[in-house]
C-alpha cells in the first residue's frame, strides 16, 4: 500500500516510513529534533483505567526506542455515545493521564469522535539531539541483541477474553503492558546502543526482521533465551491465537529460518503480536553485559540477552534452540 505513495523529500526528516522505525524524527536546528509518533487500538483488558494506562505506556514506547525524551500527548478517542457510560471514558482517560504523569509528561488535549467502536490512544512528540537518535538501522555484525520484557501478552489477553487464562499469567501481562520503557531507554542511550525498536504489533520476529533489513545484516536469537508471560506456552499449545498473529506468522515464515529443537508453539509465540513491549536492542557486544547490569538495577529486571546481530540476508533471523 505505502510503495502507492511518494517518499517525503524534505531533507529535516531524519527518519520517516522508509526504515519502517518506530517514529518520525524532524530536526529543527542542529541540537534540537522533534519526534512525533501516535498509536490507537481497542480494549485489550476488561479495566478501562488499566486500558488507559496500557495505551499510554505503549504510544511514549515509541519515543523512548528512539532515544528521545517524551514532551507532552495528546488524547485520540473513538467512543460510542450513547451506548456506553461516559465514566468509562473518564476512567480511561485517567489511567491514560496518570501513566503520561509517571513518564514526566502532560496531556495537553486531543481528539474525540463518535464512533461504534471504542478505540484509544494516544499521539506522543519528543525531544532528541539529531546526533543522538538511535534508530532500528544502526546494528553491525558482532552486536549482542537483548530484550527488555517477556513476550506473549497477546495470546495471554486473547485467553483472557473466553476465560481460559489463569489469573497469574493475565496479572502477569498487564504489569508487562503497564512498564513504561523509560528506563530501559535510559540506560540504552547511556551506554551506547546501536539499534533499536520497541516490540509491538508485529511481534518479536517481525521487528527483529525489521532491525536487520534496515540496518542490512541477519539477526540469530536463541528460543530458550526469550523471556516470556507465565503460562504462554500452555495457551499457544491450545491454539489461543490473537486474530492478527496467523497473518503475522505467515509474513515471518517468508524470513525467519527455524532450526530443529524450536517448537512450533515458540514460533507462534515469537510471532505474538505485543501490546507495550519491550525494548529490542543491539549494542557492542563487549557493552551487552555492563547495559545488562544497568537494566537491572534500574528495574527492568526481565532485561536478558536473546541473541546477536551477523552478516547475512538483510532482514533473515535465525531461530536456534
Amino acid at each position: 500500500m505505502l510503495r502507492e505513495l511518494p517518499e517525503a523529500t524534505d531533507p529535516a526528516l531524519l527518519v520517516g516510513r522508509s526504515t519502517a522505525d518506530d517514529a518520525a524524527v524532524y530536526r529543527l536546528s542542529d541540537d534540537l529534533a522533534l519526534v512525533s509518533s501516535v498509536d490507537v487500538f481497542t480494549p485489550i483488558v476488561d479495566d478501562p483505567y488499566v486500558f488507559g494506562q496500557i495505551a499510554a505506556a505503549n504510544a511514549l514506547s515509541d519515543i523512548y526506542a528512539m532515544g528521545a525524551e517524551p514532551l507532552y500527548a495528546l488524547n485520540v478517542v473513538g467512543f460510542p455515545h450513547g451506548t456506553l457510560d461516559l465514566q468509562i471514558l473518564v476512567r480511561i482517560l485517567r489511567g491514560g493521564q496518570d501513566k503520561a504523569a509517571e513518564a514526566g509528561i502532560p496531556v495537553a488535549g486531543g481528539h474525540t469522535i463518535d464512533e461504534p467502536e471504542l478505540k484509544y490512544g494516544m499521539v506522543v512528540h519528543g525531544r532528541v539531539v539529531p546526533a543522538d537518535v538511535v534508530t532500528n538501522a544502526g546494528a553491525e555484525p558482532g552486536d549482542a541483541l537483548v530484550l527488555t520484557k517477556p513476550i506473549g501478552v497477546g495470546i495471554v489477553t486473547t485467553a483472557a477474553r473466553a476465560d481460559a487464562a489463569s489469573e497469574e499469567s493475565l496479572a502477569d501481562a498487564i504489569a508487562v503492558m503497564s512498564e513504561l520503557n523509560r528506563s530501559a531507554s535510559e540506560c540504552m542511550r547511556r551506554l551506547g546502543a546501536k539499534a533499536c525498536t520497541d516490540v509491538t504489533g508485529f511481534g518479536l520476529l517481525g521487528h527483529a526482521h525489521e532491525m536487520a533489513a534496515a540496518s542490512g545484516v541477519a539477526a540469530v536469537i536463541s528460543a530458550a533465551s526469550v523471556p516470556l508471560v507465565s503460562g504462554v506456552i500452555d495457551l499457544a499449545e491450545q491454539f489461543l491465537f490473537p486474530e492478527g498473529l496467523a497473518y503475522i506468522r505467515e509474513h515471518c515464515e517468508s524470513f525467519a529460518e527455524v532450526a530443529e529443537g524450536v517448537s512450533d508453539d515458540l514460533f507462534s509465540t515469537f510471532c505474538d503480536p505485543q501490546t507495550s513491549g519491550g525494548l529490542l536492542i543491539a549494542i557492542e557486544d563487549a557493552r551487552a553485559d555492563e547495559l545488562l547490569a544497568a537494566l537491572h538495577e534500574s528495574g527492568v529486571s526481565a532485561a536478558v540477552r536473546i541473541g546477536h546481530v551477523e552478516a547475512g540476508t538483510a532482514g533473515s533471523v535465525r531461530l536456534v534452540p
